[in-house]
């Protein structure tokens, strides 16, 4: 009978949080190259993924052509998601950690070993959309005063100095939210991958590796954004390959951060 309590008891407690390491702050280089070794393992699926995130970018350009100021919001926000598209990814990148042959199906297929916290977070991230897209046009709207709004305007008044508040504003705005993302989201879409964590969990875990690793943090955010402009600078382009190659990276990532 006491075993039996004991047991109860046991399974009563809430389970003990993941353990977070601290890494040098050059770390994330190493993440990017075993990354890319991913990448050279799986490249069917991941360039196939990378190929796929371009074309749903440059549908959202086209779709926004003629309603430039929603451009950068749906870009923004698509950009945003990033972590919930890669799900797939992640789930690549552990079938070639425990020495499997990368299956598609079954990398997409992954979500449903932990269906309710993954849908948790991509609700999360879809309301982080939301909210991005409401500030990109209420920005757009108290700043842009001048002509119909096309691209050729935007770019002259911008070069002409006469938008650098709507610019500063935009860049501000989108760096504070995006910097929330990241610190919530860094480590939790491939942790609910590679464990049965509740979100909460999960985000919390991606608040620690931020507060214990500052620097190297840092240094993942920036290698990020710099890829992903490079990306952007590539008229999509460079997604197919930018896309799967942080993604992988991502999971080692959290392979490195995360403890039992």
């Amino acid at each position: 009978m006491e075993h039996l309590l004991d047991s109860a008891r046991n399974a009563s407690r809430p389970a003990a949080m993941p353990q977070v390491r601290k890494v040098e702050a050059a770390r994330p280089l190493v993440w990017l190259r075993r990354g890319a070794a991913d990448l050279l393992r799986a490249p069917v699926i991941g360039l196939g993924t990378g190929a796929l995130v371009a074309a749903v970018g440059w549908l959202l350009v086209a779709t926004t052509w003629k309603a430039l100021y929603l451009a950068p919001a749906l870009l923004g926000g698509f950009l945003l998601a990033a972590p919930f598209i890669a799900i797939g990814l992640y789930a690549v990148s552990r079938q070639l950690e425990q020495g499997q042959s990368p299956d598609a199906r079954q990398a997409w297929l992954s979500w449903r070993g932990n269906a309710e916290s993954i849908a948790l977070f991509g609700l999360l991230l879809a309301l982080a959309c939301i909210v991005w897209e409401r500030t990109a046009a209420i920005v757009f709207a108290f700043f842009y005063t001048g002509e119909a709004l096309t691209l050729s305007n935007l770019l002259w008044d911008l070069l002409a100095g006469r938008l650098t508040a709507l610019a500063v504003t935009f860049t501000v705005a989108g760096g504070l939210l995006a910097a929330l993302v990241f610190a919530l989201g860094v480590v939790s879409a491939p942790l609910l991958i590679d464990r049965p964590v509740d979100v909460v969990t999960a985000i919390l875990t991606s608040l620690r590796c931020c507060a214990a690793n500052p620097a190297a943090m840092l240094v993942w955010a920036a290698l990020i954004a710099g890829l992903t402009v490079l990306g952007f600078a590539t008229l999509m382009l460079g997604l197919v390959v930018v896309f799967p190659l942080l993604a992988f990276a991502s999971w080692h990532a959290c392979r490195d951060l995360v403890g039992p």
